[in-house]
Order: C-alpha cells, then structure tokens, then sequence
C-alpha cells in the first residue's frame, strides 16, 4: 500500500498555512443565477468540501463581457460579493481556505449570453471551431472582434473590478485563469494570436496581456495570495502552439520574479495522460519553475502521493473526484473506495449530483445537517 502521509502534511502558501495538500481544483457547475450570482445550494457544496487543502472556485468571470456559458458566476457586483461572501464564510468556519479563479473566457461565448448582443472578444477576430453551452443547449461560439488596446485597458480594469470584489467577498485569495484557451491564453498561444501591434508576435509581445493583468491585481491582492493558472498542452477550445515548452518556459522564468502564490499547471487533459512528449514538455517547465507548484490532470491518490514524495509538486489539485466525493482527503488517508461520478449531473440541474454525494460516515445531507 502506498504511504500517503505527504499528501496530509501542512503546507506554506505565502503567510497562508494550508491543513493538507489535496486541494480542489476548479470545477464549472453551472448551478448560479442568470445574472451571476451564486444560488443559495452553492453554499452548501463549497462548504461541505472544506476539508481541502485549498478550495479554488469554478470558473468566476470578472465581467458580463466575460461569460461564456449559461448560470455561470461572477464577481463584480454586490450582488455577488454578497452571496460569496456567506460562500466563504461557511468554508472558514469548516476550516477551510478559498481562492477564487478569475476568468473571462474571451471568445468561447455566443452574443446570446453577451451584454446587448455583443460579439465576444479575443486577441483575434478567428472563430474558434467549438461549441457553448447557452439557452438553446450547445451552440458554436460567436466570431469575436480583436480586442483594441483601449479595449485590452478596459478589461484589465475589469480584472481589477473582480479583484476588489474578491477581497469584499472574504476569499483568501485569487487565481488568475491564464489556461484551457480562455482569454489570457488567447494572446499567450501563437496558434491563434496574429497581432501586429505590442500584443503580438514575440513571446514577450503575446505575454504582455497576462503580465500587465498580473501587475493590475497586485495593487489589490499581496503577490502571495495571486496564483496563475497554466495549460502549456492544451488543445481545448480550438487552441495550439508552434513551440510550447520554448513559450511558457519564458511565460514561467517571467512568473519567478514576481513571488506569486503558486503555479497551478493542468499536466494533462483526460484522454492525454499517457503521452511521453507531453509528459517531458512538463516535465522541463516544471523544473524551471522556483515556488509552489500545484500539479493537476489525472492524479489519484498513489500518483500525487509520488508526485508529493519525490518533490515534483508540492501539492495537487483534484477535479472530478471532488464533485463525487466531498470528504475526499478523508477517503485517500484512509484509501477508501471513491463515490462514483453521474456525468449527467455534472453541469446544470439541482441539488442532485451536486450536494447529495455521500461520505464515509452517512449521506451528505446528514453530515451538513
């Protein structure tokens, strides 16, 4: 049997001490309001997985420009920091921690879900071949318009909106989403940025969005409550490029200087978990990186447990297994069966395969009760 007593080890986050190092990763639920706000049942589910290391919110966006998909939430209204708020109220008094993952996702939208039926936005005017999940159920994307430098000002200023809000809002800190194709990663990746201008073209060019995104958000968060999230591989979204461990190790060498919480890299997409390139691809960003290292893609207890021991990761984000299993630390330490996951309830719907997995000792109703 594998020893696992790493993964249950305290660990440093900046001046943040964290009870374990099982953390949960984003996960899109799609369960909130149709103006963002998170519903009522999401208190529950978040706080009923407080025993994560670290919690890292689904998907938030930081503008109505932001949205890509139906009864996802926000943070830039009261409305929101209002309902957050007793969000990570009932996680700290679980004894947990929570940051919230700031994202607009660019041009993975449809101007059904956009303000007055706007095009969405992106570093390109390229449609991307992938669908959204609207009111209609799914739907191509919209074309979007390229963003303008005055527009690419606006939107980091929305950054900073979600940033204040965050705070108001009692989260512990923030991740910026810079992966899976969203918006900070249409600029980073040369398969789709074609910029003339200081957005485009060199790596350091197509880095300036993330990097002045970064510089904005610092003026409200510590550097070491800001994590950045990564996906060098990903090919989600209509995404791809021409040299991924050349470009992200310069985006990472960049990321150093700046004392940031963690880096949290997606290794792998399901399906892709087996592939030797990629591993290695990883494999040397990971070594050029000099903080906290949050792996993510396709663990389960024995491998994070390796990953832990042999120094590769110092902590590692679960997905999935958080959604069907809400005591999930409990289980690994104790190498008990997994729940199994409903994919069917995955996005959308209510309270069924959302809040009503059970744990080891009763239901979950119970254990909330």
């Amino acid at each position: 049997m594998t020893d696992r007593s790493r993964l249950f080890e305290p660990a440093r986050l900046g001046d943040l001490t964290l009870p374990n190092r099982v953390l949960m990763a984003p996960l899109t639920r799609n369960r909130a309001h149709d103006d963002g706000t998170p519903a009522a049942l999401a208190e529950t589910y978040y706080e009923q997985r407080a025993s994560a290391g670290l919690i890292l919110t689904e998907a938030t966006q930081i503008s109505a420009m932001g949205k890509g998909y139906i009864k996802t939430p926000g943070i830039y209204t009261d409305d929101h920091v209002a309902a957050w708020k007793k969000i990570t109220d009932a996680v700290h008094a679980g004894g947990g921690r929570i940051f919230v993952q700031l994202w607009h996702v660019g041009r993975i939208s449809h101007s059904s879900l956009l303000p007055d039926g706007r095009a969405p936005v992106s570093s390109s005017d390229k449609a991307a071949e992938a669908m959204t999940f609207t009111a209609n159920g799914f739907e191509p994307t919209s074309k979007p318009e390229a963003l303008t430098e005055e527009g690419i000002r606006e939107t980091i200023a929305d950054y900073v909106t979600a940033a204040k809000a965050a705070k108001a809002a009692g989260f512990d800190g923030i991740e910026v989403h810079a992966a899976n194709g969203y918006l900070i990663d249409q600029f980073l990746s040369d398969g789709l940025n074609d910029r003339t201008d200081a957005y485009g073209g060199s790596i350091e060019n197509r880095m300036r969005f993330l990097n002045e995104v970064l510089e904005a958000v610092s003026d409200v968060w510590a550097a070491d409550r800001i994590g950045v999230r990564l996906s060098p591989l990903g090919q989600a979204n209509d995404m791809s490029d021409s040299g991924p461990q050349a470009h992200y190790g310069h985006v990472i060498e960049a990321l150093n200087a700046r004392g940031l919480a963690y880096l949290h890299m997606v290794e792998a997409f399901p399906g892709s978990e087996g592939s030797t390139e990629g591993r290695a691809i990883i494999d040397a960003l990971r070594a050029k990186w000099t903080g906290f290292y949050i792996a993510n893609g396709g663990y389960d207890g024995d491998s994070a447990a390796q990953a832990l021991a042999t120094g590769r990761a110092d902590a590692v984000a679960f997905g999935r297994p958080f959604i069907t299993n809400p005591d999930l630390p409990k289980r690994l330490r104790l190498h008990a069966p997994l729940n199994e996951g409903d994919g069917d309830t995955y996005y959308g719907g209510d309270h069924r395969g959302y809040t009503d997995y059970s744990f080891l000792e009763g239901s979950a109703a119970e254990e909330a009760a």
